[in-house]
Order: structure tokens, then sequence, then C-alpha cells
């Protein structure tokens, strides 16, 4: 299914074509300036929203609306067109909103302690299918401006490449989003991070490194072995010199695995050169890898460790636990192979935009 937000603005103005120029203006201002839905772009005539909409139906159809922290995490579950799901989650702070998107149905990276590439790849999603995500969150976020664009949700961004930067782009040019304030995660997609380094984004990323062997790497991140950690260290500094942007390697604890004195030792080793920023997230349970997370002291030892040599590190704040919306949990249904087990649900909204955030 095509979406709307395929089109950039010379696609919209063929698609106008025939109506007034200043039509084009103001579906495109009303769409990607105000990111209102279609049915609330008012200063298009009702009969042409109808005509679009019958054509350009939402590629998002919520399955599940579901939140936790009070209220300021909230996950949607969306259903696709042809039957495939994706996970999408809000996070709202003091200071900044996030919504963290999925660039694919599932994931064919399978790392072992993450849910989606336990479950499997389904799809690659469109710019539309993506771009929707983001404005689906921003008017659940209103009054608040969501300000940040995580492509951490299901799938590998750098695998679905063209997509993802054709996004970033747009977020950028037509929704006014600093680059500083999108952030593209990776596992290790060697030849992506590469290409990304040359298309002259300050964009931030985040490599999900989790070990800084490769026999461990191997075990946890497979992608490795066809990509191993002295071909990522190249691709990573490439990334530095010619952005000069600072690198973030993830780092999900795993008691016993990674979270060891000699884990930390070679995590120095792999970061210092870089002047990487190591983000620390306590392993979050997911049904297919039962190994525990490292205990909270062994987290406070690590990040400890890790500045004591010289390492800016940061443990990141876990959020949407008990709804399966942390980090490695995003795959509740994809390829209906899970069911949704909702803890704090709130009414699927069937029709246009969530009810705004409080």
């Amino acid at each position: 299914m095509v979406s709307l937000y395929d089109f950039d603005r010379d696609g919209l103005a063929d698609l106008l074509e025939g109506e007034p120029r200043f039509r084009v203006d103001q579906l495109w201002r009303g769409l990607w300036v105000e990111g209102r839905s279609l049915a609330d772009v008012t200063t298009v005539p009702a009969a042409l929203r109808a005509s679009l909409a019958q054509r350009f139906p939402s590629t998002l159809v919520p399955q599940a609306d579901v939140s936790s922290d009070h209220g300021s995490t909230r996950k949607w579950v969306f259903a696709l067109a042809d039957g495939a799901t994706v996970e999408t989650v809000l996070m709202v702070y003091d200071d900044r909103v996030t919504v963290c998107v999925s660039s694919q149905a599932g994931c064919a990276m399978g790392c072992t302690f993450c849910a989606t590439g336990q479950a499997g790849f389904t799809r690659q999603l469109s710019v539309g299918e993506v771009v929707e995500q983001v404005l689906y969150a921003t008017r659940a976020a209103s009054p608040r401006r969501l300000s940040n664009v995580v492509f951490m949700g299901m799938g590998e961004p750098l695998a679905n490449y063209r997509v993802t930067v054709d996004v970033v782009r747009r977020l950028h040019d037509a929704r006014g989003l600093s680059a500083r304030h999108l952030t593209v995660s990776t596992v290790g997609v060697v030849p992506g991070i590469e290409r990304l380094a040359r298309e002259g984004l300050p964009l931030t990323l985040a490599v999900s490194l989790h070990a800084a062997n490769d026999e461990t790497r191997d075990s946890l991140v497979p992608l490795n072995r066809r990509y191993p950690l002295a071909r990522l260290y190249d691709a990573c500094e490439l990334w530095v010199t010619a952005t000069g942007r600072r690198l973030s390697f993830e780092w999900a604890l795993i008691d016993g695995v990674n979270d060891t004195d000699r884990a930390r030792d070679e995590l120095v080793d792999f970061a210092s050169g870089l002047h990487a920023h190591v983000n620390l997230i306590p392993l979050n349970p997911t049904p297919g890898y039962l190994v525990r997370g490292s205990s909270p002291e062994r987290v406070r030892a690590f990040r400890d460790g890790l500045v004591a040599r010289g390492v800016n590190a940061t443990v990141r704040n876990t959020r949407g636990r008990s709804i399966d919306a942390a980090c490695g949990q995003l795959a509740a249904v994809t390829n209906a192979k899970r069911s949704l087990t909702v803890r704090a649900s709130r009414p699927v909204v069937p029709e246009g935009p969530p009810p705004a955030h409080e």
C-alpha cells in the first residue's frame, strides 16, 4: 500500500494535477509542517481530502495501545496493510519527547537476547510507513513538541538503508527536526556505516556493541561473523573522522557474559581510541533468552570502572519494561508468532490520532 507520506512535494504536485497550485502548499503544510492527519487539514476542501483518503488510506492500523511509567511511556502495535505488525514507542521526559520507530517488520539480524531478532524478519518498511509512525506519535504527544526520533525499534535501520536515510532527510527538511536529534542504531552493518558517514548528515550513530571480543560478540550478534570487530572499528573510525560527531556504543549488561572485569577492560580498549560514549543498558527480559541481566550493583560497578578508566559512560533509565516496550523487547505480535499481553491498556482508537498525552 502506498502512503501519502511516500510522496515528496513534487510528488504531491503530480497527485494534485489540475488543482490550483496553492492546494499543494496547503496540503504540504498541513501534513508535514503542522503534522496534522489528512482529515484535519481543513484548508483543503473536504471532497479532495475524501478522495485522497480513499486512494491513500493510513498504512498503520492500531491494534493495541499500552502505557506504563505513569503514562509517560506509551507503545502502539500497528498492523500494516499486508497483516505484518510493527511497534512504536513514545517516551515523554521533562526536557524532551522521543519516539522510537521501527524500520522493518521483524529483524533478520538474529541477536540472541533481542525479542525482535527471535521473532524473525517479515519485510522492509516504506518511507511512508516509517514517517506515519513519527507523525502518529507527534499528534499523541501534543501539546508537547516531539523533539527526538530514534531508529531503535523493530529492525536494523541500515539494512533498510535508503528508506532510513530518506526518512531522516524528510524529517530534517520538512519537519524541521535537527539532525542532531535524530539517532540511527545499528548492530554493525559496516557498509551501511561507511555509506552513512558520507551522507553529510550530522545525526547520532549508536552501535549496539554488547561485546568487545569476537568470540562473545559472535554468540550475541551473529552479524559479527561477517563484520568482525576490527572491521567494525575501522568503520566507526571513518564515521567519527567524516562527521565530527561523537559515537555511542550500546551495551546490554548480561550477568556473567559481558559484565566481567575482562569485558570492561576490552570495552575500554575498544571505545577509548574512538572517544565513544558508552550507554549501558540493564538487560531486559525476553522469552527466548533466559539469561539474567546484571544486578544493579554490578551495573554501577561496571559503569564506575569505565569512568575511572576515562570512558564516558552512563546507564540508560529503562522505560516501558512492564509493557514489553523496553530495549530489545519489541516483538509482541510480529509474524503472528507471539501474542500480545496487555498489562496496562487504553482503548484502541480506530481512526485518527490517539488523544493528547497528559
